[in-house]
C-alpha cells in the first residue's frame, strides 16, 4: 500500500511503497529553492518515512523534471538571515536538515538532475549514495554571496568530494559538472537525463529488499569510521551482533537453502 504525507504546506512531499521512500523538495517554480519552513520540515518528513511509513531506504529528489534544488531561498535572507543573530537561528535549521539526512537510520539516495546548488548540494552531500543525470550542475556559491557555509555541514563536502575538490567548491563558488563529480567519487553513477529516475528506483528497490537490521548496522558502522566515533562504532557492533539472533538471519539462511529470494521483516 502506498502511503503519502506532506509537510511545509505541501512544499515537502513524502511517499512510501514496498519499503522504498521518496522525499521530494517540491518548489519547481523557484528551482526547488528551500524556504525556512521547508528546512524545518525535512527532519519531520524523514522521521515519518522511516518511523511511521516503514521506509527501508529513502530517495531524495527535486520536484518537477528540471532541477534538484537551487538551495536556500535567498528572497528570505533580508528578513531571516540579515545579521549574525538571525543567521545562527536560520543555520540551525539548515544543520538539522543536513543531520537528518546524514543520521537517518536507513540509507538515503540523492537523485540529482539540473541545478544542485548551495543547500541543495549540502543535502545531496549528506546522503549515503548519489546519482546524477549528465546535465546536473553543482556549486556552493556562499563566497559569492558574502556569507559562510555552515561549518558543521562542510564535513559532508570533505567526505564526499575529497579535500581538494571541497576546497575548490567552497573557495571558488564555481559550478562543477556531473562528470567531474563522478570522477572524484562524489557520485556513484551518472545517467542520461531520461534514465535517472529509473536507475534510482532500481538501486532503492535493491536496497529495500535487504535485511533492515543489516542495513542499519552497516550505515552506522560507515558513519563511525568516517567520523572516527568510537561510541558509534560500538553501537554498530551491538546492532551487528543482534542480527545473528534475528528472524531475518534465519530467513536469509532458509531462503538460501531453498534457492528463493528472502522476505525480510526487520525483526
Amino acid at each position: 500500500m502506498k502511503q503519502s504525507n506532506t509537510f511545509a504546506t505541501g512544499f515537502i512531499k513524502a511517499f512510501c511503497e514496498a519499503g522504498t521512500g521518496l522525499l521530494v523538495i517540491d518548489n519547481p517554480q523557484r528551482k526547488n529553492a528551500v524556504t525556512a519552513a521547508m528546512w524545518r520540515a525535512i527532519p519531520e518528513a524523514i522521521h515519518w518515512l522511516h518511523a511511521e511509513a516503514g521506509a527501508r531506504v529513502i530517495v531524495l529528489t527535486g520536484g518537477g523534471t528540471v532541477d534538484f534544488s537551487a538551495g536556500a531561498d535567498i528572497s528570505e535572507f533580508t528578513e531571516l538571515r540579515n545579521d549574525a543573530a538571525t543567521a545562527r537561528i536560520y543555520e540551525a535549521s539548515n544543520s538539522r536538515a543536513f543531520a537528518a539526512v546524514r543520521e537517518a537510520p536507513v540509507p538515503v539516495i540523492a537523485a540529482v538532475r539540473g541545478v544542485c546548488y548551495g543547500g541543495g548540494f549540502g543535502l545531496a552531500a549528506a546522503a549515503d549514495l548519489r546519482l546524477a543525470s549528465s546535465d546536473a550542475m553543482f556549486a556552493v556559491p556562499a563566497a559569492r554571496l558574502g556569507l559562510a557555509y555552515p561549518a558543521d555541514a562542510v564535513q559532508d563536502f570533505v567526505r564526499g568530494l575529497g579535500s581538494q575538490m571541497a576546497r575548490r567548491a567552497l573557495f571558488t563558488g564555481a559550478a562543477m559538472k556531473a562528470a567531474e563529480l563522478l570522477a572524484c567519487g562524489f557520485l556513484s553513477e551518472m545517467t542520461e537525463p531520461d534514465q535517472l529516475e529509473q536507475r534510482a528506483q532500481i538501486l532503492a528497490d535493491t536496497i529495500a529488499a535487504n535485511a533492515p537490521l543489516s542495513l542499519r548496522a552497516s550505515k552506522l558502522a560507515l558513519r563511525a569510521v568516517e567520523e572516527a566515533d568510537v561510541d558509534m562504532l560500538r553501537e554498530a557492533e551491538i546492532i551487528g551482533a543482534s542480527t545473528f539472533e534475528s528472524e531475518d538471519y534465519r530467513e536469509g539462511r532458509t531462503a538460501f537453502a531453498e534457492r528463493r529470494r528472502p522476505v525480510f521483516t526487520g525483526r
